[in-house]
């Protein structure tokens, strides 16, 4: 039985998203879909020592609609080496972070011309840190755009699925039985935040995955 789940290209993506490749046995990053501005496309959060604050990638706004594989990243500004500081004053003294910091520095100070591009290489630097094995696809590899259920449908199929692992929020929008008819099972995920040790004082759930790989390192995917 092969189970596999669509995910859009976060910056950074927080738990719920690994927890979803965790669940797979293949996983694909659904690029082909329009850009949002401000959602979690270009940007995530991390914890400090005065709580949250957002890291965000500044894009080049060229019209109204564009996919999430044709937005280009600005360098107007050095947003890296802001983020790079936020994260370092973050978590330099969290016992993972000088282990992994060099690798993770040397992605995100490479300048990308397209946000997917980066995204995708720190998603693929999270999952080997973490230690996950799922193999990863891209969707505009891998099919043309159409409608949405029709879109994640035909990626199922594409890819021979005999299950597909929905976000919760999936309920809203897919049509169950269009699945069903092409013999393909949904379901959806259910996923219960970890409660783990974190920098700077009480625990703040929805931080980006690097929040919990700084801390506890190899050790990360057993708390999910």
């Amino acid at each position: 039985m092969k189970k596999v789940s669509i995910h859009q290209p976060e910056h950074l993506p927080w738990l719920g998203f690994i927890h979803k490749v965790m669940s797979v046995d293949e996983f694909v990053l659904l690029d082909n879909v329009q850009f949002n501005k401000n959602y979690f496309h270009n940007r995530n959060k991390i914890k400090t020592s005065q709580g949250w604050q957002w890291l965000t990638v500044p894009i080049k706004k060229k019209r109204n609609h564009q996919n999430i594989n044709e937005v280009e990243i600005s360098y107007e500004q050095d947003w890296q080496l802001k983020n790079l500081k936020s994260i370092k004053s973050s978590y330099a003294k969290a016992k993972y972070f000088s282990q992994y910091s060099k690798d993770f520095k040397d992605i995100y100070q490479t300048k990308f011309k397209l946000l997917r591009d980066l995204n995708i290489e720190l998603i693929k630097f999270i999952f080997k840190k973490f230690g996950l094995n799922t193999k990863i696809h891209i969707a505009s590899e891998l099919i043309d755009k159409s409608e949405k259920t029709e879109l994640l449908l035909s990626i199922c199929q594409k890819l021979g699925a005999d299950v597909y692992l929905s976000g919760i929020s999936g309920k809203d929008y897919l049509d169950v039985f269009k699945f069903k008819k092409a013999n393909i099972k949904v379901e959806f995920q259910n996923f219960e935040h970890p409660i783990y040790q974190q920098m700077h004082g009480p625990f703040v759930p929805e931080m980006s995955s690097i929040d919990l790989l700084f801390n506890y390192g190899h050790n990360s995917l057993p708390i999910l």
